[in-house]
């Protein structure tokens, strides 16, 4: 470790005046001293943003600038998973998945970097509907996934032309950082992209700003819950998570299902808010599920992070570990059964597998962020379903079953905003609409669904005759959106508006 690494702060690598150490969660030894934004940093940023927010960013320019960010990503992937496993819970395997899945979201970005339609508004007139850039975006990002939840905010928030300030986990900070130099080096304008470590008050101070115009969060409920009241009135897209089932319907086919379901239990030590927290089992297949998966449990591999052949990384920090201890421990004197695991070990928790749960737990009622997953028992799929939809909402569920209309079935019937049909629930499409029910969160990430909210609808309305001829080359009507922003339209084709007839 060398000196402090600087912040981004509207267009400038600055050091300031406070730091904090960043630990490897594995050895507990120093990676980085990393600078910390205060309330100046604050204003600056915001300051940079609003001021170039108010200035045109051609789309073209923002495809190609995050294009060449995705191919930069691309030829130094194993640079960035190494930042991604030095600093945060993933193996390097699950670090390179990570660093394949950013590459994705980027060249998604890109494609989503105009967004025009043209319309029929009815008889008598002609229009079409723009999509201009919503203003200034904040990014809160946890420290799980710390380049893929970065890039699935600020790529979009950049195809859609906004400024964004990104406030990554302060115990993970190193790959926004890596990330915003790259864009930054692939063309992305300095100060339209900052990137501000920070702790709550800061935080607070930035999500509240009434520069901002949009706040894009991904954690936990009771700290969403705090942003959402900082932010005030402001737009606001949240991920906040739930307890995430997977349903094993009579006739599943185990030798398929048992190896996935142990993957998305243990995956990132279960920090992950896609975790299967839930394994809902048809009576008619419990005990031999039961067996499959305490046996393949007791084969994953906990481990140096750094080790191709490790599993499962550790815990984020020692007090996550000692919380979800707490939970274990209220769930074994409440009753419950531990099938194998149920203790910390070293900086890692041991992969846990728990069945015989009572309700009113806080493992029955909350969302565990660890390698914790419990066993159910259901008779009937009316019963799965009713097991299933408890709570206030979910984020995804996944379903194995040897009927596809069974299964379609509960797609129409479960309380989640994404159902994974032949998987767990911890699968995603980078791609399609991502987000949850009820207080599972608020509108949908996905890079499209991001770009949609992301952008403020500005309809575009003009009367015939006056304004029709047809004459004209109807492909203009895009061409206006993509090269400026709300000219005069008769200026830039005097011969009119044509008819889509």
């Amino acid at each position: 470790m060398s000196g402090v690494r600087p912040l981004l702060c509207g267009g400038r690598w600055v050091v300031g005046s406070r730091s904090t150490l960043v630990l490897d969660p594995d050895t507990a030894d120093v990676v980085a001293e990393v600078a910390m934004a205060g309330p100046g940093e604050v204003e600056r940023a915001l300051g940079a943003a609003a001021a170039a927010g108010r200035r045109d960013w051609p789309p073209d320019a923002r495809a190609a600038a995050l294009d060449a960010a995705a191919m930069s990503v691309a030829e130094s992937a194993e640079h960035f998973a190494v930042t991604i496993a030095t600093e945060g819970i993933k193996t390097i395997r699950e670090a390179r998945r990570e660093v394949a899945r950013t590459i994705g979201t980027l060249r998604l970005s890109a494609d989503a970097a105009d967004g025009t339609a043209a319309s029929d508004p009815g008889a008598g007139w002609r229009g079409f509907v723009r999509r201009d850039p919503v203003g200034v975006v904040v990014a809160v990002t946890p420290y799980n996934d710390p380049l893929n939840l970065v890039a699935h905010k600020v790529g979009p928030a950049l195809a859609a032309g906004n400024p964004v300030v990104v406030k990554p986990d302060p115990r993970t900070p190193l790959s926004a950082l890596l990330l915003a130099a790259t864009l930054l080096d692939a063309g992305v304008p300095q100060d339209r992209l900052s990137v501000l470590p920070a702790d709550g008050a800061v935080s607070e101070l930035l999500v509240g700003d009434r520069r901002v115009r949009l706040v894009s969060f991904t954690g936990g409920r009771a700290t969403g819950a705090l942003v959402r009241r900082a932010a005030g009135g402001k737009r606001l897209v949240m991920e906040l998570g739930g307890i995430c089932p997977t349903l094993l319907l009579a006739g599943t086919d185990l030798d398929r299902a048992v190896p996935a379901l142990v993957d998305g239990a243990f995956a990132a030590a279960g920090q992950n808010c896609l975790h299967v927290q839930r394994i809902l089992i048809h009576d008619s297949l419990y005990e031999q599920a039961r067996a499959m998966l305490t046996d393949a449990t007791r084969q994953v591999r906990s481990g140096p992070k750094a080790d191709p052949t490790t599993d499962m990384g550790p815990m984020i920090d020692l007090a996550s570990r000692e919380r979800i201890g707490r939970i274990v421990d209220e769930a074994r004197s409440a009753g419950a059964r531990i099938l194998t695991g149920g203790a910390p070990d070293g900086p890692r928790f041991r992969p846990t597998l728990i069945e015989g749960l009572p309700p009113g737990t806080r493992l029955a009622e909350e969302e565990v962020f660890g390698p914790v997953t419990v066993l159910e028992r259901f008779q009937t799929t009316r019963e799965a379903v009713a097991m299933a939809n408890q709570g206030d909402g979910g984020l995804q569920a996944g379903v194995f079953a040897a009927d596809p209309q069974a299964a379609m079935v509960l797609a129409r019937e479960l309380d989640v905003g994404t159902v994974v049909m032949g998987g767990t629930s911890d699968n995603r499409s980078d791609a399609m609409p991502f987000g949850g029910t009820g207080a599972a969160g608020i509108g949908r990430e996905g890079v499209p669904y991001a770009v949609d909210a992301m952008t403020e609808p500005k309809t575009v309305l003009f009367a015939e005759p006056s304004w029709a001829s047809p004459t004209s080359d109807p492909d203009w009507i895009i061409d206006a959106s993509v090269n400026g922003q709300g000219e005069d339209l008769r200026s830039v084709h005097p011969q009119g508006i044509p008819s889509r007839n």
